[in-house]
């Protein structure tokens, strides 16, 4: 018989319901979230086992519902992670118990009306952690620098951006601190920011190459690499939030993962289109930003393709703004293509139409001259 396990998780504690397929258990428990509460749980889950009963939990998908999850498996629980975005059951309800909430999860969990969280691979989710971990670095960085381009303001000296990105660099303008007296006590206040910039870049290196020797054999990483201007960084940030391309039917769907598909609303003959509904990832969107910008940087291997000639003449009606999100959108396309056929991105596809139809017409004619030697 089916025992439904509905289970409210928070940071220090968890609120599960026991609830039978006959109804003739329903009992509620509260447990911490330490070694000593999963202890607890899983000795009742046990004693219900005992009794023949089939066991399955569902959890909402929250910052420590991966590591919960992983726990009830290795006690061999079958678990489901619920989408919160599509299941708003609970957060509607105008009974907003912890009690009330698992009491809910395990109803609907026992009529197979729970939408699933796809939770990400582990090797997806150790990437995302080390590029959050140098995100963190970056942004404490560029902070640093942005309010020594001020202090170095207020005492007379006009710096440019990227200034500081050089270490010899930061080096000569320490020097020039101390080699004039007129700036006072600017070399006390500019030279500890100095230091933890230093640290901070000693710190991201770390961290890349890190990534790099994790991601060093990735398939994935590999062919998105081989798009020009895609580098290391974004390639990673791509692969570990898109995790499995199969997961993802069609180049439409993956699109709209990403958040690049425009909403719309159809109602009788009425039809509206707006803006991206931005409902993936920021991280994503971004990386897929930055491999435009990487593209149009490039301009020595990409001018030619239609894409990027495409994006030219867009920019010249739509703006910058629109015109890289409506590139971003059909870059995501080849993308797909490129991941689902296990193919590295081939530029000459990318050359002007025409051109591409000789090149291929050029091609059959030798094979069709090869065939008949």
């Amino acid at each position: 018989m089916k025992m439904s396990i509905g289970v409210d998780l928070h940071k220090t504690q968890f609120t599960v319901c026991f609830l039978s397929e006959d109804r003739r258990i329903e009992a509620h428990r509260l447990y911490p979230t330490t070694k000593s509460g999963y202890e607890d749980f899983f000795t009742q889950c046990n004693e219900f086992e005992q009794e023949s009963y089939n066991l399955q939990a569902a959890v909402e998908s929250t910052g420590n519902a991966r590591f919960f999850r992983n726990q009830l498996i290795t006690k061999g629980i079958d678990v489901t992670v619920v989408n919160t975005m599509k299941f708003k059951v609970i957060n509607e309800s105008v009974k907003k118990t912890d009690k009330h909430d698992a009491k809910t999860l395990a109803e609907f969990l026992e009529k197979d009306m729970l939408p699933e969280s796809q939770l990400c691979s582990q090797m997806s989710e150790d990437i995302r952690r080390i590029l959050k971990s140098r995100q963190v670095l970056v942004k404490a960085t560029v902070s640093i620098k942005n309010q020594l381009h001020g202090m170095l303001m207020g005492y007379g000296i006009e710096t440019k951006t990227g200034q500081f990105q050089s270490k010899r660099e930061r080096q000569r303008i320490l020097n020039g601190l101390v080699d004039h007296d007129i700036y006072g006590g600017a070399i006390v206040a500019v030279q500890p920011l100095f230091e933890i910039i230093d640290r901070l870049s000693v710190d991201i290196k770390k961290l890349e190459v890190v990534l790099a020797s994790l991601v060093a054999e990735d398939e994935d990483v590999s062919l998105l690499m081989s798009i020009p201007g895609v580098g290391l960084i974004t390639a990673s940030t791509i692969r570990a939030h898109i995790d499995d391309i199969n997961r993802y039917e069609s180049a439409k769907k993956f699109a709209s993962y990403m958040g690049l598909a425009p909403w719309v609303q159809n109602s009788n003959e009425t039809i509206h289109h707006g803006h991206i509904t931005k409902r993936g990832p920021q991280e994503l969107r971004t990386a897929m930003v930055q491999c435009v910008l990487g593209m149009v940087r490039t301009k020595s291997k990409t001018e030619n393709f239609r894409l990027m000639i495409n994006y030219r003449l867009m920019k010249k009606h739509k703006g910058s703004g629109t015109s890289i999100i409506a590139t971003a959108r059909k870059l995501s396309t080849i993308m797909y293509t490129m991941l689902k056929n296990r193919e590295p991105f081939d530029p000459i596809r990318m050359e002007n139409k025409k051109k591409y139809l000789d090149m291929q017409a050029a091609a059959l004619d030798a094979a069709r001259e090869q065939k008949v030697c």
